[in-house]
């Protein structure tokens, strides 16, 4: 039995994200159409949600 994972879609341009297997939450994936990055925020019984990635502030890292 294969269970099928949603293909979520971009916030920009509603192009649909070629779902990878390992991914996890809390990753940063880029949108190959458009370049937008977003963050994995969920992914749980078959269902991956995307948010917006949150931009890198002046003080990170430091």
């Amino acid at each position: 039995m294969t269970t099928a994972i949603a293909a979520p879609k971009c916030l920009v341009c509603d192009t649909e994200f070629a779902v990878q297997a390992d991914w996890e939450k809390g990753e940063i994936t880029e949108c190959a159409a458009c370049g937008q990055e977003h963050e994995v925020v969920q992914k749980t019984d078959g269902l991956v949600r995307l948010d917006l990635a949150p931009e890198i502030e002046e003080d990170w890292g430091e």
